[in-house]
C-alpha cells in the first residue's frame, strides 16, 4: 500500500491535516494543497494514484480542477464537499469523479471508498487518451464520462488507433490491422470509417483526438 500516492486538495487546513495523518497511518504517501491552482500544479508535477478533491476551493473550484484533470488522466478522484446537493453530485460524477463524500464524513467509510477506487483502477483493463477510454474486457468506450455507441468495425478501428496512439498509420496499415490482409476492397473504406468515428468521438467534444496527416494517413493523439 505504501506505493499508493494520494493528493489531498482541501482548503480547510485542519481537515487536510487530519486526512494526511489518517492516510499516512494507513501506509499511503500523501501530498496536500489548499487551492485549485496548486492542485493542478501538483497533479502535473507528480504521478498520483488517487486524488481527494474538495469542491469549494480558492483560486479554482474543484469542478474546474476535475475538468482539467479529466482532459488527460483517468486517475481516481473522490470529491469531498460540505454540499449535500444532488445536482452537485450529478455534476461531479458527470465530469468523471469516481465517488463523492459529503462532510462531515466518517473516516472509516472514506478509507473504504479509497480502497475500492484504488482496487477498481488497477483491475479495469483499459486504454486511454485524454478523456477517451476503452475497456477491452467490456468493449465499453467512454469520452468525458459519456458512453459512446460504436459498431463492431468502428470499435475495431478505434482500438487499433488507440493501441498505436501517437503513431501515424497509413491507410494500408489500417486496412491490414483492422480489415485483414485478405481485404481487396478500396482503401477509401478507411476514410469512410474515420469519418464515422470522428462524428462520434470528436465532433460532440471540444478537443479532436483523431488527426489527419496529409499524404500519409491518420493518428490518434492528445492535442
Amino acid at each position: 500500500m505504501g506505493s499508493h500516492r494520494i493528493l489531498i486538495v482541501e482548503d480547510e487546513e485542519r481537515i487536510a491535516r487530519v486526512l494526511e495523518l489518517e492516510l499516512e497511518h494507513e501506509g499511503y504517501v500523501t501530498n496536500k494543497v489548499f487551492d485549485g491552482l496548486d492542485a493542478l500544479s501538483a497533479f502535473r508535477r507528480e504521478e498520483y494514484d488517487l486524488i481527494l478533491l474538495d469542491i469549494m476551493l480558492p483560486g479554482m473550484d474543484g469542478m474546474a480542477v476535475l475538468r482539467r484533470i479529466r482532459q488527460g488522466s483517468h486517475v481516481p478522484v473522490i470529491m469531498l464537499t460540505a454540499k449535500d446537493d444532488v445536482i452537485d453530485k450529478v455534476n461531479g460524477l458527470d465530469l468523471g469523479a469516481n465517488d463523492y463524500v459529503t462532510k462531515p464524513f466518517d473516516m472509516d467509510e472514506l478509507l473504504a471508498r479509497i480502497r475500492v477506487a484504488l482496487r477498481q483502477s488497477t483491475q479495469v483493463p483499459s486504454l486511454a487518451a485524454a478523456d477517451l477510454s476503452i475497456n477491452e474486457e467490456s468493449r465499453e468506450v467512454l469520452r468525458a464520462g459519456e458512453s459512446i455507441d460504436l459498431t463492431p468495425r468502428e470499435y475495431d478501428l478505434l482500438l487499433y488507433l488507440m493501441k498505436n496512439k501517437r503513431h501515424v498509420l497509413s491507410r494500408e496499415q489500417l486496412l491490414d490491422g483492422v480489415w485483414g490482409y485478405d481485404y481487396y476492397g478500396d482503401t477509401n473504406v478507411v476514410d469512410v470509417y474515420i469519418r464515422y468515428l470522428r462524428n462520434k468521438i470528436d465532433k460532440p467534444f471540444d478537443v479532436p483526438l483523431i488527426h489527419t496527416v496529409r499524404g500519409v494517413g491518420y493518428v490518434l493523439k492528445e492535442s
